[in-house]
């Protein structure tokens, strides 16, 4: 008989979120980004050469060649290696960064720990270590904290805030009291940034100013409109009550525009990182213009990824391709230009 440890069941529950993403529709049944209902001016003399567009932008010390991370998403199962390698040499290839999925399945098993390490094919690229927040609620300090950056050499600590996740998981960790102290310890001690990430449901105002005042580097807003981790947790639910439980929650959440909005008013010279539920370099685009400096995505990097290295490769050089045109189309040479772009709202998505 094969014994159950908690580590087994992290990485079951790894393998399942990699497959559920790849093979389910997890997308929000109804709520959107609020990203359709803007839409860029169209300048038809720009005075601009497409060829002469600079896409490159600076954040943590490292200059990246477009605007672009491959948000946090998988590691902790041998599946996830192959997938995780892809997604490095993608990023190193176009100079862009990369976020690893949360890495305290390789903290319960150091066995794993190879699933995430990618610095030898990527030794340039802004690379971010991720922990759960609220693991440092149960047990978890400043130690495991840098045992994950060290673990992969990063540049940067995220810490992922999922508590609707955890909330509809049946073995979910659903104790985030007192949590906010514990990671302005955090910030205050580790010798990199540390970058708060919601997973698909936004930041709020409140949310925003507290994280700036416990010392965070960054916000990743991760708003909703794109894979909902509810909608998740609803297809791996052991038993009807989780999995109804889990449904009701499928439309929950700030929705990514608004979600800049909000870090904007909150902490307008705080860097935010845009993700949740962009499709293409034009959402890309809108999130710079809105504010933010890098946009992310997730679900599409990783279908590309798992389809083959060639696939992944024309899918970044896609979004690479559609940000520039955006450019060239909006008057903006630079990316600095970009973020002054005055975005048109329609009154029809």
């Amino acid at each position: 008989m094969t014994k159950v440890t908690s580590e087994s069941v992290i990485e079951n529950r790894k393998v399942d979120h990699i497959r559920v993403n790849l093979e389910k529709d997890v997308q929000f049944p109804r709520l959107k980004t609020g990203l359709e209902r803007l839409r860029f001016m169209h300048i038809a003399l720009p005075e601009l050469d497409l060829a002469d567009i600079d896409t490159s932008v600076s954040l943590f010390g490292k200059t990246l060649r477009a605007p672009l991370l491959i948000s946090s998403m998988t590691g902790g199962a041998e599946m996830a290696l192959r997938l995780n390698r892809r997604l490095a040499e993608a990023a190193q290839t176009h100079g862009i960064a990369l976020g690893l999925g949360s890495q305290r399945a390789a903290i319960k098993n150091p066995d794993l720990a190879y699933t995430y390490q990618v610095r030898d094919i990527a030794p340039d690229i802004l690379l971010f270590a991720n922990l759960g927040a609220v693991q440092l609620n149960y047990g978890y300090s400043l130690d495991e904290c840098r045992r994950v950056i060290d673990m992969i050499e990063a540049d940067a600590l995220i810490l992922h805030f999922n508590v609707l996740q955890e909330a509809v998981q049946p073995e979910g960790d659903t104790n985030f009291a007192g949590l906010l102290a514990k990671v302005e310890q955090v910030c205050r001690s580790l010798p990199v940034p540390v970058v708060a990430k919601e997973v698909g449901w936004g930041f709020s105002e409140r949310d925003v100013r507290n994280l700036v005042n416990a010392g965070v580097a960054a916000v990743d807003v991760a708003g909703a409109g794109g894979t909902s981790w509810s909608e998740v947790e609803y297809h791996r639910a052991p038993n009807a009550f989780h999995a109804n439980v889990a449904a009701a929650f499928a439309d929950w959440g700030i929705p990514t525009a608004d979600a800049i909005r909000y870090a904007r008013r909150a902490a307008p010279a705080l860097p935010v990182i845009a993700s949740g539920g962009l499709r293409d370099g034009i959402d890309v685009a809108k999130c710079i213009a809105l504010g933010a400096q890098l946009g992310g995505l997730a679900s599409p990097f990783l279908k590309a990824a798992d389809e083959s290295p060639e696939a992944l490769d024309r899918f970044t050089r896609e979004l690479i391709a559609q940000i520039r045109i955006v450019m060239l189309c909006s008057g903006a040479a630079n990316i600095e230009a970009l973020s002054r772009v005055e975005l048109i709202v329609s009154e029809h998505s």
